[in-house]
């Protein structure tokens, strides 16, 4: 009975240590494949940061489609937003700010440090067509070219 026990326990240990060591293997291999992300928000026109502003990260599928889930941080007085952990591959990044135009673009992430810089526009006007636009050749009809 005694020898049955010490069976046991002998094997509970190496699979104690079979499951730590594979472990430690998925952890340093997640470590290789994922990032460090730094932000920077700053307005387009004059340099200065954009703080509280929200930075949306979504992964991007090998189709183009936009994952489902994803992250939001928000910077913070300097402009600075820090994300750690993001896995390489395809991400889109959205930043939405209050009185600024919303930023939209993917990036590859392929490095273990990243440093992202973000211009945020002042929102433009919106082209009525309602209103005249000079130049604009409205209800006329297009002159045929000579062949």
């Amino acid at each position: 009975m005694r020898r049955g026990l010490l069976r046991m326990s002998g094997m509970r240990r190496a699979i104690s240590a079979a499951v730590l060591v594979v472990l430690t293997a998925m952890a340093a291999l997640a470590q290789d494949e994922s990032a460090s992300l730094k932000f920077l928000v700053i307005r387009d026109y004059n340099g200065k940061p954009v703080r509280n502003a929200s930075v949306v990260m979504h992964p991007v599928e090998k189709n183009g489609k936009q994952s489902r889930g994803g992250l939001q941080i928000k910077t913070d007085p300097d402009g600075k937003a820090n994300f750690d952990g993001v896995p390489y591959g395809k991400l889109r990044v959205q930043v939405l700010a209050q009185g600024f135009q919303t930023f939209g673009d993917d990036y590859d992430v392929n490095k273990p440090e990243m440093e992202i810089t973000i211009r945020m526009k002042r929102p433009s006007g919106q082209y009525s067509i309602y209103e005249e636009h000079p130049g604009d050749k409205k209800d006329q009809p297009q002159e045929k070219k000579p062949q």
